[in-house]
């Protein structure tokens, strides 16, 4: 079951309304993670957290919880104020300790999860007309809680001066950061954490603005792909990673981004890096298949990508794509912009049937158009989607 909510308002009435609505799921995600998170830790077993050596000593040394404080601060100089004012009113209006969910969102910046994403068009997507399609598989960890709090919230704009963009961030509750999601301005994002770098990444930072926040920026603010590029060119990156914007509006496209302190490059198909024979160049497709220099996985999602080339859509990912590649363990977003049509799966949450993966478990399909204009209620709602079509 997903849940999708809708919300108004300013940044602290937005998270106000979510942790009224959801106040017990919200505050079970972040007792539920904060305590995951720390048996990890105690437990030396670091397959979910992903930590580096480095960060590894000093968590021992001080405790995670000084960690990520001392990472708030390292970026707190870098992050829009709205942040924190929705996680207030989240904080209050569940329960929720405060500091608690602060922390839960600064994790992005020490971890390093493996993903997928690509964004196909023109000649790729022929059998649609040539408009973009675009996946992101979100594989990181399906043993912890995150796959019982799937939500999709949307975020509406009644003034865009002061609330951006209308646009739904696809997560969890209780997380205002963005890893996944699309936006009324038909464009989209995708992550991918990189643990194999080679020597064109330059340096990492713990200082700037987190990953997770720049994301939610590029959805609630830009309105072109051109915007995103500037944004993302201009803002004080920290940690290595591969990122994804499309934008399927006319004089648009879609851009790979490797991404790091020292670097922001822009990638087409014609000059997609890494290049290499695991790493094939595809016409009118950008793609990674979990890291920067994963050959494994490249070569797989290389040669479902060309199996399926002219007919790139929705279907085919879903049945010939992710599920043969193996990648969106926890979530998978399939975005069709050009007609603002979501496709989206969980993994098996507690209590839950059906296949564990979410690449193998039923798809929802989400008219976003028609999300994107529900009007405001006197009082917030949520709607559970346990898997039939909207």
């Amino acid at each position: 079951m997903i849940n999708v909510v809708h919300v108004w308002g300013t940044p602290y009435e937005r998270g106000f309304a979510q942790g009224q609505l959801l106040a017990k799921e919200a505050k079970g995600m972040a007792t539920s993670v904060w305590a995951y998170f720390e048996e990890q830790v105690a437990q030396g077993i670091n397959s979910t957290l992903h930590l580096p050596p480095d960060v590894l000593k000093v968590v021992a040394e001080i405790g995670l919880d000084v960690l990520l404080d001392l990472t708030y601060d390292a970026t707190v100089k870098y992050t829009g104020e709205y942040f924190f004012q929705e996680l207030q009113g989240l904080s209050d209006a569940a329960g929720v300790d405060y500091k608690t969910i602060r922390r839960i969102h600064m994790i992005g910046e020490l971890t390093k999860g493996s993903c997928s994403m690509y964004g196909a068009w023109g000649k790729a997507t022929a059998s649609l007309g040539g408009k973009l399609m675009q996946l992101r598989a979100l594989d990181w960890d399906v043993e912890g809680p995150f796959k019982n709090f799937p939500q999709i919230t949307v975020y509406h704009s009644t003034d865009p001066a002061k609330d951006g963009n209308t646009f739904a961030n696809i997560g969890w509750t209780g997380w205002v950061g963005s890893i996944t999601g699309m936006s009324a301005q038909q464009m989209a994002i995708c992550e991918i954490g990189v643990s194999f770098p080679d020597n064109t990444f330059g340096n990492e930072s713990r200082i700037g603005v987190p990953f997770t926040f720049l994301l939610r920026d590029v959805l609630q603010w830009d309105k072109t792909l051109d915007d995103a590029i500037d944004h993302i060119s201009n803002a004080n990156r920290t940690c290595d990673l591969i990122l994804g914007v499309g934008d399927a509006k006319p004089g648009g496209g879609f851009r790979g981004v490797q991404y790091s302190h020292s670097v922001a490059n822009f990638f087409t198909d014609t000059n997609m890096k890494p290049e290499a024979s695991w790493h094939p160049r595809i016409e009118n497709v950008v793609y990674y298949g979990m890291d920067w220099t994963c050959p494994n996985f490249d070569i797989v999602l290389a040669r479902q990508l060309n199996a399926y080339h002219g007919n790139i859509t929705a279907e085919n990912t879903i049945r010939y794509i992710t599920p043969i590649v193996q990648t969106g363990n926890l979530h998978v977003a399939v975005y069709d912009l050009a007609d603002n049509v979501l496709y989206t799966a969980n993994a098996r949450g507690d209590g839950e049937s059906g296949p564990e993966m979410a690449y193998d478990r039923h798809f929802v399909r989400l008219d976003m158009a028609k999300l994107y204009a529900e009007p405001a209620p006197t009082n917030a709602t949520a709607i559970s989607i346990d898997g039939d079509d909207q």
